[in-house]
């Protein structure tokens, strides 16, 4: 894929106000939104303004339970070439995670314009893979096979609040150490999904488990708002 959908490019605003996870809930916090919408560029165009581009550790968990294939990755690159934004549109959560920590350290070249340099928004895709020789196991098989195996992620501590007047679903991406590093949700308005994103704050998870080692896995909640709702509806970020 070359170009972002109609949908990915109504969502650039939205996904960088509200919703990345706050400080509090995240090793890397998001910056704030630009002032202005920064420029799209396809996957080929934007790759060939990487400066420093480091390779994703190909985690150990993954390699022994023959998980592979591609991990796509929706980022924003500041004026100054870091990039700001990540998040995470399709991949196993254990190779998410291990891309997400590499591509948030690449280093472009600005992008120059006539009116100086400019953020942009483009695509990464990265790509797991394993030689296997002679061995009947599909990357779908491996994926279920752990899967059958996981303890998965849990809420371990919340605050009480007021009572709740609705609830808005977030699909949460949690680190090996019960860190909220990426996140998304269906369409619902910037309000609800602020309000949400402010509830989570003062949550805690217990990570997925494979035995005894802490994992990186996936969690749906559903997080209480006693907000009313209100503003325009929130972008559909392709919940999965």
């Amino acid at each position: 894929m070359t170009e972002f959908s109609s949908r990915s490019h109504r969502l650039v605003l939205l996904v960088l106000a509200v919703v990345c996870m706050p400080e509090a809930a995240l090793p890397q916090a998001a910056p704030p939104p630009p002032a202005s919408s920064p420029i799209i560029l396809d996957r080929k165009t934007a790759s060939q303004l990487i400066q420093d581009q480091a390779a994703p550790e190909y985690p150990i968990l993954a390699r022994i339970n023959y998980i592979q294939g591609r991990v796509d990755v929706q980022i924003v690159v500041g004026r100054d070439g870091k990039v700001a934004w990540a998040h995470v549109l399709y991949g196993n959560p254990i190779l998410a995670a291990s891309a997400l920590k590499t591509i948030r350290s690449w280093i472009y070249h600005p992008l120059l314009t006539p009116s100086g340099p400019s953020a942009f928004l483009t695509s990464v895709e990265l790509n797991f893979a394993l030689r296997m020789h002679a061995m009947d196991l599909t990357a779908s098989r491996a994926e279920s096979d752990l899967s059958r195996q996981i303890k998965p992620p849990e809420v371990i501590g919340r605050p009480a609040n007021p009572p709740p007047t609705s609830v808005v679903h977030l699909r949460l991406l949690l680190n090996d150490q019960g860190q909220v590093i990426d996140s998304e949700s269906p369409p619902v308005t910037a309000s609800d999904l602020e309000a949400a994103r402010k509830t989570l704050q003062g949550w805690t998870f217990r990570p997925a488990h494979w035995g005894t080692l802490p994992i990186p896995w996936y969690l749906g909640v559903d997080i209480p708002i006693s907000e009313p709702s209100g503003g325009r509806p929130a972008a559909d970020p392709g919940l999965r």
